[in-house]
């Protein structure tokens, strides 16, 4: 995070601090999903799904289309097909 920070030129003081807030947030949300976490299995289940639904928005929206402009060609998609493939053995799903 810090280094496209400091390539783009801002000043070290401001990335430390970006990066720092940033870990910050992300240890008061660690927390926060520990205390609800420990309320009942269904919490659990209905946080990971959510979480499952935004990482699949990301990859769907942002980083396919992406692999699909920068490697022009049929290797970007095959590999999608085989990490669900592979994804879905994981899971015991096939």
């Amino acid at each position: 995070m810090a280094v496209p920070m400091k390539a783009g030129g801002m000043k070290p003081f401001k990335v430390i601090y970006y990066v720092i807030l940033s870990g910050l947030t992300t240890g008061l949300g660690a927390c926060i999903g520990a205390c609800i976490g420990g309320i009942s299995t269904q919490v659990i289940s209905i946080c990971l799904s959510f979480a499952a639904g935004a990482m699949l928005y990301i990859v769907s929206g942002e980083l396919i289309p992406e692999s699909n402009k920068l490697y022009q060609g049929k290797l970007s998609i095959l590999g999608n097909i085989l990490g669900f493939l592979i994804g879905f053995f994981a899971m015991n799903i096939v």
